[in-house]
């Protein structure tokens, strides 16, 4: 096995207010609900091993873009979501923070015996990863979080982080089961750009024994392996700055929501009468269904679908939330009654925003972007964390856990 990836994480407390944990859980279902119908359940345990992937994803779910609560809550969200369609989507999300990761392997050895699988041998792997992080690894970090995201066909994530309370960081720890994965096989829909000679492509189908040389260093220390996982570090900053944003893609997804001429062709697309609002988080949800590793170098790109619960680098627009899930909710409907127009809509419309940032060549003023969310803020419901009532916060729990 071969660690997938990591994130550094500014620890951060706090809470993940009701009307924001329900809306989470709804939109990450319905994502996983598109991939896995569109792309198959590997796909999406794929992209869950990915950090930055991962990043997006909360950060399109309305959390703060950048800090460690972003591991627990989508986590959280998913498995609320996810557990209770096992008979339709095939997959069980065991353990989680604190207390509830010592449960793990029993509820593996239990998910085991629903669907015939070796629960010992799982077990096993669920302490394997966890003993890799949280004690080969001698970094400072204990970890807090265990998550094991299963496929009844057997077929495994893991995501779990830790905590070093010296430094104030969290570090999550991304696992996946697959030993040839979407993103190393020709994952591209395209390559696009200048010819420039000869290129080096590893993803390349052709590549095979290329990649099988790369496999061969498996066989190094553990050590070595790890190290050269892909990483996401995180700044300390909370506020979101123009440096932390890709303007091009920002620039695409604003033309196509707000320029008359796109915003009519991308509601076509949808089959929807859809206010450039909405437009502009459906755009970024499709990308985060559809868009390729590379899309995800820059997380906080998809706060500007939802923002975020602390108001960085808006609030969260409440009413183009729920529009934003009834359009989803409405495509997954037909989708079942063999009407993919919907769904086909949300490829087309990702499609239309990389054409548009090839194209045009945009470039998003980031202050005046922001500074029109939060004029607009109050006529879309915008809410923030602090508009609840005052809480203690919440401190990740510290200690190493006890399952392993």
């Amino acid at each position: 096995m071969k660690r997938s990836g990591t994130a550094d994480l500014p620890l951060h407390g706090g809470r993940v207010p009701a009307w924001l944990g329900e809306r989470m859980t709804r939109l990450g279902t319905a994502i996983a609900r598109h991939i896995v119908e569109i792309y198959g359940p590997s796909a999406f345990l794929t992209r869950l091993s990915d950090p930055f992937w991962f990043q997006a994803l909360g950060c399109v779910m309305g959390m703060d873009w950048h800090s460690s609560g972003i591991t627990t809550s989508v986590m959280g969200a998913l498995k609320r979501g996810l557990n209770p369609c096992f008979s339709d989507l095939g997959f069980t999300i065991c353990g989680g923070r604190g207390r509830h990761s010592r449960r793990t392997p029993d509820e593996l050895r239990a998910f085991a015996a629903q669907t015939g699988l070796d629960g010992k041998a799982l077990a096993r792997i669920s302490r394997l990863t966890a003993r890799v992080d949280n004690n080969a690894i001698a970094d400072g970090f204990q970890l807090y979080l265990h998550a094991f995201v299963i496929h009844r066909s057997g077929e495994w994530a893991v995501v779990q982080q830790g905590m070093n309370e010296q430094n104030r960081l969290a570090r999550r720890y991304h696992w996946h089961s697959a030993a040839v994965r979407d993103f190393v096989s020709n994952p591209h829909t395209a390559i696009h750009g200048q010819p420039q000679g000869i290129i080096l492509n590893l993803v390349d189908a052709r590549a095979s024994r290329a990649q099988q040389a790369l496999l061969d260093l498996v066989r190094e220390p553990v050590e070595t392996n790890l190290q050269e996982a892909r990483k996401l570090i995180m700044p300390a900053h909370h506020d979101v700055r123009p440096a932390d944003v890709d303007l091009k893609r920002l620039g695409a997804v604003l033309a196509v929501a707000h320029e008359q001429e796109l915003r009519d062709f991308a509601s076509l697309l949808l089959l929807e009468g859809l206010g450039p609002r909405t437009l502009q988080s459906l755009a970024l949800i499709a990308e985060v269904v559809h868009g390729a590793p590379a899309r995800f170098s820059d997380p906080a790109r998809f706060s500007f679908a939802h923002g975020g619960k602390d108001g960085h680098p808006f609030p969260v627009p409440l009413k183009t939330y729920d529009d934003s899930l009834g359009v989803l909710r409405r495509s997954l409907d037909a989708a079942r009654f063999d009407h993919s127009e919907k769904m086909e809509g949300f490829r087309r419309l990702d499609r239309l925003t990389r054409a548009v940032e090839e194209d045009r060549d945009p470039l998003a003023d980031f202050a005046a972007a922001v500074a029109h969310e939060r004029r607009i803020s109050p006529s879309l419901g915008g809410q923030t964390v602090f508009d609840d009532k005052p809480t203690s916060a919440r401190k990740p729990a510290s200690g190493q856990l006890n399952l392993f």
